[in-house]
């Protein structure tokens, strides 16, 4: 994910909703030191970076969550050394971003960071990082670039944009049957990442397609809407995060816009529904790399994982909650090897392979999980429902 998108971002069943209170964001946010350890020498302290009070944080609140669930659970088993949780509020603003990081790793000697959530941000943060020799694991940065910088401390357990792209192109194209496809992004890195390989991907599938950008600081997106309805798309393909699609798709529908709409992993919160009106946003698709898995359907963890959060935070798992848990394993893995320095705990996360509660924890070399798998869900009432698989989903 990322500032919406200078900031960034970026996985079979769901029954309930992806919905994060407003108590629930609160009491996210007054966390700002978790409980985590006993403030002696063996304890080492792990940082969490994301907007947990912007306008998109029903985001990164949930693996926030995650992140915190997976370290007390850890402290309670009352290990040699104890872990503390310190978040960083960056709002998902790269600039405000590079400055706590860099305190982080001056002045509260951070061994490790979950995060930083959005893309933008992560493009600013890891060479801050980088050069402190300090490794992150994102639950939910998904621009393509990421993987291709070089940088050796750097990881995320979130499928790419690229990835994303070819699931939901393939998705459209086979599933939906779109042979006219418009996408709009909100000309952002992340977004606009998304929308243009898309676009790419489907024309590559003999889709034809059109595109436009609108500023996600704007409220009226009439100038586009015109652009959608004289073109007639099929399908509508949002690249952003949801307070902008939520207003793009009540203006489509308002406009007569018959099609389908679909954005992908940033719009992944029922904060759609309620921009862009509950009427407006049936139907609505999602594609997403993250995996909400309530029932367990996947595999025995993701059960008592979405059982224990529900218990902590009476909320549904939601978007990212499962990665925000695995990214957070992946580092205390390390510190239960006895990993307690930063180059160490990076070295250590090169050999990882583990079961998470959402997907096998197995780092490539460029810091890319090794599986990726993108998955599709629909609006339905004011639920966010899994359709399954991107290469299997069908709509109704």
């Amino acid at each position: 994910m990322e500032r919406l998108g200078t900031l960034r971002r970026n996985k079979m069943r769901i029954t309930g909703a992806v919905a994060v209170s407003a108590a629930l964001a609160l009491s996210a946010v007054a966390c700002s030191d978790d409980d985590g350890g006993s403030g002696s020498g063996n304890e080492v302290t792990i940082g969490f970076m994301g907007d947990l009070t912007g306008e998109n944080s029903g985001l990164v609140i949930p693996p926030k969550q995650g992140a915190q669930l997976a370290v007390e659970q850890y402290n309670a088993t009352n290990p040699k050394v104890k872990i503390k949780l310190k978040t960083y509020d960056s709002q998902g603003k790269p600039e405000q971003a590079t400055t706590l990081a860099q305190g982080a790793v001056k002045n509260d000697k951070i061994v490790a960071l979950v995060g930083p959530a959005f893309s933008g941000e992560s493009q600013s943060v890891a060479p801050i990082l980088e050069e402190a020799k300090i490794p992150s694991v994102s639950p939910s940065a998904t621009n393509i670039t990421l993987g291709e910088k070089g940088w050796k401390y750097w990881h995320r357990v979130v499928a790419d944009d690229a990835a994303q792209s070819e699931g939901a192109a393939n998705f459209l194209v086979n599933s939906v049957k779109a042979k006219k496809i418009f996408t709009v992004s909100d000309n952002q890195d992340y977004g606009k990442g998304l929308a243009d390989a898309i676009a790419k991907a489907a024309g590559s599938k003999g889709a034809q397609t059109q595109t436009d950008a609108v500023d996600d600081k704007a409220t009226d997106y009439s100038s586009t809407v015109n652009k959608i309805n004289q073109f007639k798309p099929d399908a509508v393909y949002f690249g952003g995060y949801y307070a902008v699609a939520g207003r793009l798709f009540k203006q489509l529908r308002e406009a007569g816009y018959k099609g389908k709409m679909m954005s992908g992993d940033g719009s992944l919160a029922t904060g759609l529904i309620e921009g862009a009106g509950k009427e407006n946003a049936q139907g609505a698709l999602l594609s997403c790399g993250c995996l909400i898995d309530a029932e367990g359907k996947t595999n025995p963890k993701a059960k008592k994982f979405a059982d224990d959060y529900k218990a902590k935070y009476n909320s549904e798992v939601a978007i990212y909650s499962t990665e925000g848990f695995d990214a957070a394993t992946a580092i205390i893995e390390a510190v239960k090897a006895g990993k307690t320095e930063p180059e160490d705990i990076n070295t250590y996360l090169k050999t990882e392979d583990i079961q998470g509660v959402g997907k096998q924890i197995k780092f490539a070399d460029n810091g890319e999980l090794a599986v990726n798998d993108i998955f599709i869900y629909e609006v339905k009432d004011d639920k966010l429902p899994l359709l399954g698989n991107s290469n299997e989903a069908k709509v109704s």
